[in-house]
């Protein structure tokens, strides 16, 4: 995107006639819109004004989506309004400033009246100094919008059809083994498709994906899974959910690709039962470096500990810091810990019955103060629509911020009455879990575990265990 921005260096002290002119990347090349066609008209408009040569800026965003106000010039404008440098803003159309009404309502509401900014739209014979501009402004900020999503579904409409004819949907995110072919408009294989194949072969011959990720020198072991599963490797196009086939030449055969799956599956359950040896697995942390901590079978007694995964070289994904200095820790330990601690917890909360009532006598007064505000806000808009006092649109903002605040502490009220609620919830799951206890399957347990504990940290000698209450 660019920027332009002149005006003449002995009127800086004078407020300026702002020109705003915005191009997007497909219509730069429609003479109705391009960058001097707009600036012709807006000059013009300017001169039968009568304004000031010398007092016009000109700010040009190229190449800018009016879907946001993330555009340089239009920062620009803003800021140099909000330094009192501007006193009138022309654009040739309204969606030249925006598409998006929120947008367009926020840049009149929010700067441009408040700062007593003077806005023109040409093609619409628009002037916020009127009573009619102001009501046409937010009409047709809403068609603005309209338009935008209008593109947005043929644009969706028009790739369910490309793809539909086998080509890809673009030329972002390849699939590893493939590079998209602009012209075709097509997926070719490269010299990486050799890698997806010895992926489905070795995987076919009983290699896991950590040892396959290792072999062909993959970052990590999802790497490998992702191509595993990944069904453009047939020659199949993936797009929403639904399944074309594709014009690219497969890297692998449906055959192959459904066996590579069928087998994925029956390793999942079987890593599923086998993972179900520790109740804690995958909960624990390291404090000093943040890796997770696994189990590790330190006797032959089967007797296991805790060790940050920072020192695990078989898994460099895994590792935050290859010098931390943790230490591994007894399992058994921490598992006693943190079992007393969890079957402790009802016991902890204090009584908060009267702490509960006064937050119920807040929440209800807070409720019955936005009641009351809602109702001044509408006597101020009527009030308003009888007299056009701008002086009251100030009251009015004033207290719709008030009203935001208010319903945001509204909002805090409620979520601290459901928080309460799910501890109180929680607690009389843990007493009535811990006496069933010794007769849950160890899935039932797992489960009940992870539904109430977030993480726990072991730093050095000290866990801390974060609840999910």
């Amino acid at each position: 995107m660019t920027v332009k921005i002149s005006q003449t260096e002995n009127n800086k002290s004078s407020k300026s006639v702002a020109l705003y002119i915005r191009v997007s990347t497909e219509a730069q090349a429609d003479e109705g819109y391009s960058i001097e066609a707009q600036e012709k008209i807006l000059r013009a408009e300017c001169t039968a004004k009568e304004y000031d040569e010398n007092l016009i800026m000109t700010y040009i965003d190229a190449g800018a989506s009016g879907s946001n106000i993330d555009r340089p010039a239009l920062k620009k404008l803003i800021d140099d309004i909000e330094d009192n440098k501007i006193s009138t803003v022309i654009v040739y159309k309204l969606d030249r400033l925006s598409r998006s009404q929120k947008d367009t309502l926020y840049l009149i509401e929010d700067v441009f009246i408040p700062n007593n900014i003077s806005f023109v739209s040409i093609n619409e014979r628009l002037d916020t100094g009127s009573p009619y501009g102001k009501a046409m402004i937010g009409i047709l900020s809403a068609f603005a919008q309209l338009e935008r999503e209008n593109i947005f579904m043929r644009t969706r409409m028009g790739m369910r059809e490309r793809v539909r004819s086998g080509l890809w949907p673009g030329g972002g995110r390849v699939p590893f083994g493939y590079d998209y072919d602009s012209n075709a408009g097509t997926l070719i294989p490269n010299q990486d498709a050799n890698t997806v194949r010895r992926v489905y072969e070795l995987y076919l011959s009983g290699y896991s994906l950590a040892k396959i990720a290792r072999i062909l020198g993959l970052k990590y072991e999802r790497h490998a899974q992702q191509i595993l599963l990944r069904k453009s490797n047939t020659g199949c196009i993936v797009y929403n959910g639904e399944e074309f086939k594709g014009l690219h030449e497969p890297i692998v055969s449906e055959e192959t690709f459904n066996k590579a799956i069928t087998e994925f599956e029956r390793r999942s359950k079987k890593t599923h039962k086998g993972s179900a040896s520790h109740l804690l697995s995958g909960m624990i942390f390291c404090g000093h470096c943040g890796a997770k901590m696994r189990y590790q079978k330190w006797n032959k007694d089967g007797d296991c500990k805790l060790s940050c995964y920072s020192h695990d070289k078989s898994k460099p994904h895994l590792v935050k810091d290859s010098n931390c200095p943790s230490i591994p820790i007894w399992s058994s330990d921490v598992e006693d810990i943190v079992f007393s601690d969890l079957w402790s917890l009802p016991y902890k909360t204090p009584d908060e019955s009267d702490e509960n009532d006064n937050k119920l006598d807040i929440l209800s007064e807070l409720t019955s103060n936005e009641s009351k505000l809602v109702r001044k806000i509408k006597r101020l808009y009527e009030l308003y629509g009888e007299s056009d006092d701008d002086l009251l649109l100030d009251t009015i903002r004033e207290n719709n911020e008030i009203l935001s605040s208010l319903r945001d502490e509204i909002a805090r009220e409620k979520e601290f009455g459901v928080i309460s609620a799910r501890r109180k919830n929680i607690e009389q799951d843990i007493l009535e879990t811990k006496t069933l206890w010794e007769f849950m399957t160890f899935e039932e347990k797992r489960i009940f575990i992870k539904n109430i504990i977030n993480k726990i940290i072991i730093k050095d000698n000290c866990i801390s265990i974060d609840y999910d209450i």
